[in-house]
């Protein structure tokens, strides 16, 4: 295998024939921060008993999982890119689209 070959490789086994991203790696790893970011908020309203706003915020960092792994090489993406695109996106999207909508759609009950 050539070096170049070896370098379009990416670690993921189910991305072997994709495309290098086309997005410079300091975007990459700034929706990464970015969705670490939402989990933490998330995990921050879940333990002041907001869990609305917890769920929420979690359905909109997994939508946004979905979307890195769309835009982002699985090298950086790393443990989030667990097996092909269509099907981490799907789930992602599919998932957090439900969980955005119960936090959404269920009656506050006067909080």
């Amino acid at each position: 295998m050539s070096r170049h070959a070896a370098e379009l490789n990416l670690d993921n086994p189910h991305d072997r024939g994709n495309r290098p991203s086309r997005l410079p790696a300091w975007a990459q790893w700034a929706g990464i921060a970015l969705l670490i970011a939402a989990v933490v908020a998330s995990g921050i309203w879940s333990g002041t008993e907001h869990w609305r706003r917890a769920t929420f915020s979690l359905g909109v960092a997994v939508m946004w999982l979905g979307v890195l792994r769309l835009t982002c090489d699985s090298k950086i993406l790393g443990v989030f890119a667990v097996r092909s695109v269509k099907f981490d996106v799907a789930f992602c999207l599919v998932t957090g689209g439900l969980m955005t909508f119960l936090a959404a759609s269920v009656d506050s009950l006067g909080s």
